[in-house]
């Protein structure tokens, strides 16, 4: 940590100083703090975290990183890699190695002499968990203080990876420390909206560090001067400073004469009084986003040493610039700002061209600060190759905002150099390509578009390649798919025309292909799309690509199952998954198969694919990022299983890290649902009216999201008990002339309950009923017979035992855990009606029990509303045990614990916190009256828990 430059003690600062250590104590207790200490330029932020760093050395290690003035040109991951070397020098690289076994290849991305890694071998993913492990590791061996300095010169990708951290560090004694100067902040920007969104989840306290006062000011100007001030002196610095503590300094050192005029001439009236000598040597020292060796300011000064000692000499104690680890850098931003706006445009763009020269010749130079040397030299060519070089340089580091932040840079710059595809080595087209694949993998897919559609204008179809022709219009369908809007299938129709006779090229083709023909399934088209997806595997099979063949039986698959050729699609998925080569194919069949399992009804399945998927993502190191997509996949099936804390807990860890918008739709989904079923329906029906324009759009090609939007709007009007617009919405959907889908099956049971839900309130029913009837015998064959059409007929006919057989089979994993409720509901109505009330006492206790276990609003209200009208509101026992029966939940965590799963592992199988996780092992051992985690999983393994069961009581 860097030293007080003027060993003057701080003034005025106890609340910011009791907050930062207050949040440390949290920290070192175990709970992971996060601060960011805002203020304006000057006002002391950097001091306050010197302070405090100097207090807490000895208890903590202390590690810093700076974010760079680079203008545009921000290096990627610029604070995190000092950060993390620093991490490294403290543990050691054995242990480090040691520690993070695997994940030392991803680490190896960001610090090579860890471990050299090619871009190849690792993914994002990985090196994204692997710098939340290394933290992690050194948290154990003592607190950890990270503290990222100029918040609001920080680059995209260090952005994401702060996010990262916040939202998924749940344990470990460590506090991060953010410094932003809040004048610097835009609204709208990166560094905004990563404030705002981290804020606003709690992820994220803020200290805002305020002007003195004016007693305050007056301590910090007589410390600076050595004296007692007079009132009049006092006054004036106070007036002049505004109480801020680097203008107070500035000014106490003017206070024996005239003051000067203007703010600039005050930064600069040290620089002023410099002999020309130091003013040389504070120039160049101007020039650097960074501290600067000893070895490199002399060769950029060109003095003898003797004379060059002394011009720094008098920088220094002018208080200009300071001495760190042996390097010279300015005491304060705004003199480094003021010294070089300063300079002539002539002597700047010299500077920064002798600068850009050092780092060209340097083994090691970083291409970021290199183009922004030689932008800032004008030198249009040279700035072009460099941040071409640059965007290169952070795609291998998969800091792809960051790389297209370059890319953009090179574009502009592209029209101002002649021969810019010799400067740059690459064709423009090809060029293009690559900025548009960059953004969107940096989740711009607006910008990502733009650049596409900016390289179509340029083609000649006369003379381009037809290969590069088709690739791109292939790609601005992937990226309009992207953003959610119409017209992907006729830029994938052109690209497949754009393919003549003339070319060969099956692997291209199949590629096209499978794109257009997923397409086609979404969209409904099922047969297109199974001809077109037949056509892929045959050519991808004919190129030996064995991941376009996966993909072709994937897509076959998922047609074929919503045609009713259910068999055959499972066919297609086993295929797909012996196809598979690589893991891109692999995660692709778990989704998509989880997903077809999943509107099967097959929840279990389900669940089990998508967890198969996750536990591929462990062994690649991705369980919190690519196994977070998964998760996704695995959130519905798990709602209708009704673990709905498992799903409130995926919801609350998704990731704030720019996400391309379709996929936010799915999740969209899930969330109003939650919200639905929890009774917050206000809440639910705010995000259905502010995603609509998003989904009505996004429907025309996605059918399924179509079918989205109308579970939303059913679950919604069901949680507020508008039963009749939850209908006539399903009525609605049958009514439509568009093509169906298996989502439809869902809802048309859901149908049947609602049905059975006004009917009991006296509203006419016949009609509908009759409709969702027919509409469920006309589905295909393979689709009738299962337990969803028993318990819809007994919803639409109700009779006891009707009934009775519904009940039966609602306790099954194969149907949404909510008709547990409602089928013993509807069959309770039909024993009152026949006069067996005992029987229909027991019947509303157990549908009591299951709505209260699921922590269903509706369901809980509606069986509550019914037993008080039918007078059986007693509480009924179902069942006792001297034992006191386990949660659900309680039931997975002693699974786990039987594992062997530490508390923090546990907590991210079930996507909960750690200390949730440390209440439900409590409770376990409490309720099976043991001592210790091993001892619980011992009772686990030898069944003793079978005979323990709950009373259940009408609420």
């Amino acid at each position: 940590m860097l030293l007080s430059p003027s060993g003057i003690a701080m003034v005025g600062r106890e609340a910011e100083s009791a907050a930062l250590r207050a949040a440390f104590d949290r920290a070192v207790d175990g709970m992971p703090t996060a601060l960011l200490v805002e203020g304006e330029a000057g006002i002391g932020k950097s001091r306050l975290l010197r302070e405090f760093g100097a207090e807490v050395v000895n208890r903590a290690d202390v590690h810093v990183g700076w974010c760079l003035d680079l203008g545009a040109s921000r290096t990627p991951f610029g604070p995190i890699t000092g950060i993390l070397r620093s991490i490294v020098a403290r543990l050691g690289i054995d242990r480090v190695r040691a520690e993070l076994g695997v994940g030392v290849e991803a680490l190896g991305v960001l610090l090579p002499e860890v471990n050299p890694t090619e871009r190849a071998q690792t993914s994002p993913d990985r090196v994204r968990d692997a710098i939340a492990a290394l933290i992690e590791v050194a948290a154990e061996a003592a607190p950890q203080v990270l503290v990222v300095e100029d918040l609001h010169w920080a680059d995209d990708s260090t952005l994401a990876i702060l996010s990262f951290l916040l939202r998924t560090i749940a344990q470990g004694r460590i506090l991060i420390l953010l410094s932003c100067r809040s004048d610097d902040v835009r609204r709208g920007d990166g560094v905004s909206s990563f404030i705002g969104e981290a804020t606003r989840a709690r992820l994220l306290e803020r200290v805002q560090v305020g002007r003195l006062d004016p007693a305050s000011a007056r301590l910090l100007a007589e410390a600076i001067t050595g004296r007692a001030l007079s009132d009049a002196v006092a006054d004036r610095i106070q007036t002049r400073a505004e109480g801020v503590p680097f203008f107070v300094e500035e000014i106490a050192g003017c206070s024996t004469g005239p003051l000067p005029g203007t703010l600039r001439d005050l930064l600069l009236a040290r620089f002023d009084r410099l002999g020309d000598d130091a003013r040389r040597v504070v120039q160049v020292v101007s020039g650097a986003e960074r501290p600067l060796a000893h070895p490199l300011v002399a060769a950029l000064v060109g003095m003898p040493e003797p004379r060059l000692d002394e011009a720094i000499r008098e920088a220094k104690s002018s208080g200009i610039l300071v001495v760190v680890d042996d390097a010279y850098r300015f005491r304060h931003a705004l003199l480094r700002e003021a010294v070089h706006d300063d300079l002539l445009p002539g002597e700047r763009a010299r500077l920064h061209r002798t600068y850009a020269e050092r780092l060209e010749a340097a083994a090691d130079a970083d291409a970021a600060a290199l183009a922004y040397h030689w932008q800032l030299a004008q030198d249009a060519p040279r700035a072009l190759a460099a941040a071409v070089t640059a965007m290169a340089d952070a795609k291998a580091r998969f800091a792809f905002a960051s790389a297209g932040r370059f890319g953009e840079l090179a574009l502009d710059l592209w029209m101002q150099v002649p021969d810019a595809e010799s400067t740059v080595a690459a064709p423009r087209l090809e060029f293009l390509r690559s900025l548009g694949s960059v953004l969107r993998n940096g989740g711009d897919g607006e910008r990502a578009l733009a650049v596409v559609n900016l390289a179509l204008d340029e083609v000649d179809s006369e003379t381009v390649d037809p290969r590069m022709h088709a690739r791109l219009l292939r790609d601005k369908a992937y990226y309009t798919m992207n953003v959610g809007r119409t017209g992907a299938i006729p830029l994938l129709q052109r690209a497949l025309a754009a393919l003549d006779d003339r070319v060969d090229d099956d692997r291209l083709r199949s590629s096209i292909l499978n794109q257009l023909a997923s397409r086609y399934m979404v969209a409904a088209r099922l047969d297109e799309a199974v001809a077109l997806a037949t056509e892929a595997g045959e050519r991808a099979v004919a190129a030996g690509s064995m991941e376009e063949a996966s993909i072709s039986a994937n897509v076959r698959g998922g047609s074929l199952a919503h045609l009713g050729r259910i068999a055959e699609a499972h066919e297609e998925y086993a295929l797909a998954m012996s196809r598979a080569d690589t893991t891109n194919a692999e995660l692709r069949y778990r989704v998509n198969y989880s997903d077809l399992l999943g509107l099967l009804g097959r929840y279990r399945d389900a669940v089990r694919i998508a967890e198969e998927g996750l536990e591929r993502a462990r062994d690649y190191g991705v369980e919190r990022t690519t196994g977070a997509i998964m998760t996704q996949n695995m959130a519905v099936p798990l709602l209708e299983l009704g673990e709905i804390e498992r799903v409130e807990g995926m919801l609350a860890r998704e990731l704030s890290q720019t996400t391309l918008r379709i996929f936010q739709t799915y999740a969209t989904m899930t969330r109003v649902r939650v919200l639905s079923w929890r009774g917050r329906h206000e809440e639910a029906a705010e995000i259905v009216r502010e995603w609509h324009p998003m989904f009505e759009e996004a429907g025309r090609d996605e059918r399924q999201i179509w079918y989205d939007e109308v579970m939303m709007r059913v679950a919604v009007a069901e949680s507020r008990g508008d039963d009749d617009t939850a209908l006539d919405e399903i009525l609605q959907m049958l009514r439509d002339d568009g093509p169906a889908l298996l989502h439809e099956r869902r809802l048309l049971l859901e149908a049947g309950w609602l049905i059975a839900s006004l009917r009991a309130t006296g509203v006419e029913v016949g009609d509908a009923a009759g409709e969702v009837r027919a509409t469920w015998l006309a589905q295909p064959e393979q689709l009738r017979g299962d337990a969803w059409e028993t318990i819809l007929e007994a919803f639409l006919s109700p009779s006891a035992d009707a009934l009775r057989a519904a009940v039966d089979l609602a306790d099954g994993h194969d149907v949404p855990v909510t008709f547990r409720a409602m089928t013993r509901l509807e069959f309770a109505r039909a024993l009152v009606a026949a006069g067996e009330r005992t029987d229909a006492a027991r019947v509303l206790a157990e549908a009591a029990r299951i709505a209260g276990d699921l922590g269903h609003d509706r369901l809980i209200r509606d069986v509550g509303a019914y037993a008080e009208a039918a007078g059986l509101r007693a509480p009924v026992a179902v069942g006792g045990s001297e034992t006191e029966a386990l949660t659900a939940r309680e039931r997975q965590v002693l699974d786990l614990l039987a594992e062997g799963l530490s508390n923090r592992q546990i907590g991210e199988r079930l996507f909960i916190s750690v200390k949730t996780v440390s209440v439900h092992v409590s409770a376990v051992l409490r309720k099976l009256g043991v001592s210790s985690r091993t001892e619980a999983a011992l009772r686990h393994r030898e069944g003793e828990l079978s005979a323990a069961r709950q009373p259940a009581v009408i609420r």
